[in-house]
């Protein structure tokens, strides 16, 4: 993987990039869209490709170990042959769903052993088999296995988990340097930082990762339900530390706000389920702000979804359409909704490169966070 930095904006951290891998070549800022199992949910990769014009989707590894299953992905030829997607990919290690069954699961020096929210057999994942795992799966860039803290979280447990959390990267990536990927392109292997909100364990923990010189770095255990205040001022602290040369990946977050003022504080690269899951749920994410298609006010207003939205689906439903869709519980809805908020994500992020290269991009950010905020 190369990584080159075209643009940095003068009044903030903000940096516009080129991430070039072995299946393509991806502009950052970026979002990816969550594709848990291998598939971003109710949508088509033709959809994803050529309407939401997404450079590059995830998978989980904890759901796709379990199903279908590492033989059928590796007789496949990997997940990029066996779901068609034939751009970058990143899976995380499978770490946040196996902390997050807090009652069903056990952790050790070793690893983490945990049982199945499918049939409840046991499994365990240590830091050699999940990239033996991801090496499987096949994606672009894939993650170390770190233990996620939960909010709140006391300071003793959070310095705990952190140093477990450097302990097994060690292995992690002993491991990665001594195999090969198993189909013939080159996969980048991304540590961790964690270190909850408390900004010594941050700094420490950015030190660490940086130390071991990976080609990347990623940011985990923030929002998880910490103020946002919180999470920019560990952001701030931990992309202070990273290396500017490599990309920071950002996990799990956010909202387009959230986004917005990630990027100024220097990261690079983002996902989160809410663009699917909240669409589904009819939440739109609009130019104008934040709809509730559900609300009334929307049952007769037959205007496109979103004025200023350039996928199709803005440009051939209206909100009252969209509304009666929901409400009738038509999966078609969920699928429009889920389109839409994706493609305003990635055009969001799109647009933010484009200030970020034009010189203005503070001054444009603090219009569109006023604007994105508002409830309509």
């Amino acid at each position: 993987m190369q990584f080159t930095i075209s643009s940095n904006d003068a009044l903030s951290q903000a940096r516009a990039g080129t991430i070039i891998t072995d299946h393509g070549t991806i502009l950052t800022p970026i979002f990816m869209p969550v594709g848990t199992v291998g598939s971003v949910k109710g949508v088509h990769m033709r959809e994803l490709r050529d309407d939401i014009k997404a450079q590059i989707i995830l998978g989980n590894t904890y759901h796709l170990y379990l199903r279908p299953g590492l033989d059928t992905i590796h007789k496949a030829g990997g997940l990029h042959a066996f779901n068609g997607w034939n751009k970058p990919i990143l899976t995380d290690s499978g770490g946040y769903q196996v902390f997050s069954l807090s009652h069903n699961r056990k952790l050790s020096e070793e690893g983490a052993v945990f049982k199945s929210h499918i049939d409840g057999s046991k499994h365990m994942f240590t830091p050699e088999n999940v990239v033996d795992t991801q090496r499987i799966i096949g994606a672009d860039i894939i993650m170390a296995l770190d233990e996620c803290t939960p909010y709140p979280c006391d300071y003793n447990y959070a310095k705990k988990s952190m140093e477990l959390t450097h302990r097994w990267l060690a292995r992690g990536v002993e491991q990665f340097k001594k195999t090969n990927p198993a189909y013939g392109y080159s996969q980048t292997f991304f540590p961790i930082v964690q270190g909850s909100v408390y900004k010594d364990l941050r700094a420490q923990s950015a030190e660490c990762i940086a130390s071991h010189n990976m080609e990347g770095n990623a940011i985990g255990g923030l929002s998880v339900g910490e103020p946002v205040d919180d999470m920019y001022e560990m952001l701030s602290v931990v992309n202070s530390i990273l290396p500017t040369d490599k990309p920071r990946y950002l996990m799990g977050v956010g909202t387009p706000v959230n986004i917005l003022e990630a990027i100024a504080l220097g990261t690079d690269m983002f996902d989160c389920v809410m663009p699917t899951r909240n669409g589904r749920n009819g939440m739109l994410f609009t130019w104008n702000g934040i709809i509730n298609i559900k609300n009334k006010k929307w049952q007769n207003d037959f205007s496109p979804i979103d004025e200023q939205g350039t996928c199709y689906v803005d440009l051939h439903y209206t909100k009252a359409y969209l509304r009666h869709l929901i409400y009738a519980g038509e999966m078609l809805g969920a699928q429009i909704a889920s389109i839409h908020n994706l493609a305003f994500y990635i055009d969001l992020i799109t647009q933010a490169r484009v200030h970020i290269v034009q010189g203005d991009f503070t001054e444009w950010k603090k219009t569109m966070v006023s604007q994105l905020s508002q409830r309509l």
